[in-house]
Parts: C-alpha cells; sequence; structure tokens
C-alpha cells in the first residue's frame, strides 16, 4: 500500500498540521491500496497565505509568460501517463486502458484547449465610450470529483492559471494519487511556489475550510447537486463567485425515424463509458411508443455484451464503480425499478459473470419506464439505461426536460431535424448523434445543474474579474 501523507504548499510537500489517516480503498479489491492525510482548517489557512503572496507577482505575468508555462506543464504531464492511469485504475477503478487514454487525455485536453483560448485573448475590449478589462480575480479554492478526476481537475487549474490568479485544490479523497501525482508535474513544469497548493480532505472539513474562506475570491466545485447547495451556502458569508457544474439527468431523445444502428448506437455507449460515471450520460432513452420494444431489444443485445472485469488489465471492458455507496446506491436504484414494475431487460443487481468481489455492476437495460419512477428521476451514475415511451415529439421533449436536472442532452436521429428540436431542450449542452460536447465547447448546465462553464475561451472569461473604465482619453 502506497503512502501519499503530505500536501503540496507553497511549492513544497508538508507534513498536515492536525490531520487524520485515510485509507483509499481500491474498489475491484475491496482493499486499502494508498493512505493520504485528510487536512484542516490550518492546512488551507496555510495555503491561502501562500496564494495570496504568490498573487501580488504571478498576476502580473505576461500572456507570453502563461503561455510557456502551461506548455511545460503539457510537456511534464505527457511523462506521467502511465503513472496517472495505474493511479486511477488502483484507486476509482477505470480499467488501465482506458485511464491512460481517455481519462489521462481529457486533463491534456483541458489544458490545450485553454491554451487555444490564451493565445488570442483579448484582455481589453474597446468599448466605445468605454472600455473592458479582463483581469484576475484572486485566490480559487477549488474542489473536484472522482469520476474524471483529471479533466476536472485541467478544466479548474488551467484556466486559472491562464488568467493569473493563483489556487487550493481539493481533489476527491477518492482517488487523491492522481491529483499527487499532477501536483508533481506542476512543479516540475517550474509553477511558482505558492501559485498552485493541494490540500488533500474530505467536503465536511477541507471543503467547508475552502468554501467559507473570507480570502478566497471565488470556488469551482464539480460534484454532487446535493454537495453543491453546500458549497454555495458556506460560501454565502463572504459573498465570492460560486462556480459549479453539479449533477445531471440527460435524456436521450430518440427520434420517430432514427437508425438505431446509425443514430443510436454512438449515443448508447454514453451510459457504458468510464462504467457510466459521468454526470451527462445519457441514461434516459426516450422512444416513439411503437418501437419501445425494438429499442429494448437493440439496447439488451448491445448492453448484455458489454465484458466487465479487472481494471489493472488491458483491453476494453468495464471496471468497477468507485465504492461501496455508489455500489448500493445504483442497486437500490436497480432494485427500485423492478419494483415499481419496469421491465429488466439485461442486468440486474448480481455481480456480473466469473466476478467474486468489488463493486462491479452488470450492464442493465430497463423498459417500460415512466417518469415517476425513481430510476428516471434520479442519477444513477452506474451502467444502467431507461427505455421510457412517447406518443408524440412534443411529449418526448416534454419529458426530456422534466427533471430538476438541465446538465445535457442527446438526440439520436435526422441531423437537420434534431437542430430544429435542440432549442427545445432546456440544457446547458446539446449533442447530435453523440453524447459528449465538442472539445472547447462551453461546459455546465441549467437548473440545478450548476452555474458557470468550463473548457475553452468561456471556461477561461469564468475565471476572471471583468472591469470597466469610463472617461479616457481620446
Amino acid at each position: 500500500m502506497r503512502e501519499r501523507l503530505q500536501q503540496y504548499i507553497d511549492g513544497q510537500w508538508v507534513d498536515s498540521e492536525g490531520g487524520v489517516r485515510h485509507n483509499v480503498i481500491n474498489p475491484a479489491t475491496e482493499e486499502p491500496t494508498t493512505v493520504v492525510t485528510l487536512g484542516t482548517k490550518a492546512d488551507v489557512d496555510k495555503a491561502v497565505v501562500a496564494a495570496r503572496r504568490a498573487f501580488k507577482t504571478f498576476s502580473k505575468t505576461s500572456r507570453e509568460e502563461r503561455l510557456a508555462l502551461l506548455n511545460r506543464i503539457v510537456e511534464e504531464y505527457k511523462k506521467r501517463v502511465q503513472d496517472l492511469a495505474v493511479s486511477m485504475a488502483e484507486e476509482m477503478g477505470a480499467p488501465v486502458s482506458f485511464a491512460s487514454t481517455a481519462q489521462v487525455g481529457a486533463g491534456i485536453g483541458g489544458f490545450l484547449g485553454t491554451i487555444a483560448a490564451l493565445q488570442n485573448f483579448e484582455f481589453v475590449e474597446d468599448a466605445g465610450a468605454f472600455k473592458v478589462a479582463y483581469e484576475p480575480i484572486g485566490v480559487v479554492g477549488m474542489i473536484t470529483p472522482w469520476n474524471w478526476p483529471l479533466n476536472q481537475i485541467a478544466l479548474k487549474v488551467a484556466p486559472a492559471l491562464a488568467a493569473g490568479n493563483t489556487m487550493i485544490l481539493k481533489p476527491s479523497e477518492e482517488c487523491p494519487s492522481n491529483a499527487m501525482i499532477f501536483a508533481e508535474i506542476l512543479d516540475a513544469a517550474g509553477v511558482p511556489p505558492g501559485v498552485f497548493n493541494l490540500i488533500n480532505g474530505d467536503g465536511p472539513g477541507v471543503g467547508q475550510a475552502i468554501s467559507s474562506h473570507p480570502d478566497i475570491e471565488m470556488v469551482s466545485f464539480t460534484g454532487s447537486t446535493r454537495a453543491g447547495i453546500l458549497v454555495a451556502k458556506a460560501a454565502a458569508d463572504t459573498v465570492k463567485r460560486v462556480h459549479q457544474e453539479l449533477g445531471g439527468k440527460s435524456p436521450n431523445l430518440v427520434l420517430p425515424d432514427a437508425d438505431f444502428a446509425t443514430h443510436l448506437a454512438p449515443t448508447a455507449m454514453g451510459p457504458l463509458v468510464n462504467t457510466g460515471q459521468s454526470c451527462i450520460s445519457p441514461t434516459r432513452v426516450l422512444v416513439p411508443r411503437e418501437r419501445e420494444g425494438e429499442a429494448a431489444a437493440f439496447l439488451s443485445a448491445m448492453y448484455s455484451a458489454t465484458p466487465v472485469g479487472d481494471p489493472m488489465q488491458e483491453g476494453n471492458h468495464l471496471g468497477p464503480v468507485v465504492n461501496k455507496a455508489q455500489y448500493d446506491k445504483i442497486r437500490d436504484l436497480i432494485q427500485s425499478a423492478i419494483d415499481e414494475g419496469a421491465k429488466l431487460e439485461t442486468g440486474g443487481t448480481d455481480l456480473p459473470p466469473g466476478v467474486n468481489r468489488g463493486y462491479f455492476i452488470q450492464p442493465t437495460v430497463f423498459s417500460g419506464v415512466t417518469p415517476n419512477m425513481r430510476i428516471a428521476q434520479e442519477e444513477i451514475f452506474g451502467p444502467v439505461v431507461t427505455v421510457m415511451a412517447y406518443d408524440s415529439l412534443e411529449e418526448g421533449i416534454e419529458i426530456a426536460n422534466d427533471t430538476a436536472y438541465g446538465l445535457s442532452a442527446v438526440i439520436s436521429g435526422d441531423p437537420a431535424k434534431a437542430a430544429k428540436i435542440a432549442p427545445e431542450l432546456r440544457a446547458g449542452m446539446v449533442a447530435i448523434n453523440n453524447w459528449g460536447p465538442s472539445p472547447g465547447a462551453p461546459f455546465g448546465g441549467y437548473k440545478q445543474s450548476g452555474n458557470g462553464r468550463e473548457g475553452g475561451l468561456y471556461g477561461l472569461k469564468d475565471f476572471m474579474e471583468m472591469k470597466s473604465i469610463s472617461g479616457l482619453p481620446a
């Protein structure tokens, strides 16, 4: 078992002030794989002092200096691909082949998108009678999740650096090692002391301390809506900017004349990728009532053929879900659908064949699901899809919008017809015949899926202050 007991503060690895040890569990074996120290408010205070001191100089760096720094980070990052992949396979269950490509690649993509945005970014816009200046916001607190850990770290750290901010990161205690390797990458790339700080911890401890700290100007959080509400409440007393990407319950609206092999196959991959642990996973497949049986058969064949296995083995298979709490929640939702009268087409609550331990979920398909069922309203975060029937396209759109969330939506079918329907879907992102947004597109949602955007130009602006300057000389 690895020990990673220190925090990264002011450019050095240091012992926590009063922190406690925490075992990270390998979800494939149910045994400890890493031990870290959960930090304290005192650690956060120390990091904030370092960040505020570093802000005085880093905020004045030039575009060229920041671009050079971001490019050095990318080069150092590429040297650690295998280390990053293994850490995620062991701690959150992403199969190592998937972790070394999609998971690691997403982190690189976040930096490359920010580099592209920064190259031609207009820090001062001329608006005639006044000018608008974009400036660093200050010290940014960052709280990131376990499901796409490097992606979410990169989508916060890269724009924060590009904007001239300094920062304190609290990664998920479920899979902290990738974040600690990331800190080593930034150190090797020459990020100045105090600009980037990392403190391991949990939400009630370090998360609360970051969210409520009076000397942190912004908190950027990715995670559940429940936790996001707590972050916003903790931040309210200091009126800091609260930037959030929260839960989702994405619909996959299948058009009446969609060709399943062409249109549904790529979108139905979403709930399988990363073992369904994606906030934009399009788990609600909405189909014309007369095609419900056809859709259920198509998805059942696809899902039942998806292998599940050891995340440390190379290959194109699903790993376990991240921990016992998620495992129990998913199985409870599956059982609730059975109890409420949905038809189980494939999968279920049992372990997959050939597996005798670990938090593995069978790829599961339900038909006959109605909007009032729990499984149609609650975020699943596992490899489970629900087929739901509509009697008219208008009703399909209504069902698609009928959740508390509005992160993303998918349309499967003729692109020209889908383009006309996209404005009707109450979601921050709409993907046609795909389940993920285009690189550099703004990532974020409506309703209880959060506020603010990440990625590319839009993410860069969200990590900056806007200042109007009037009365300038002609």
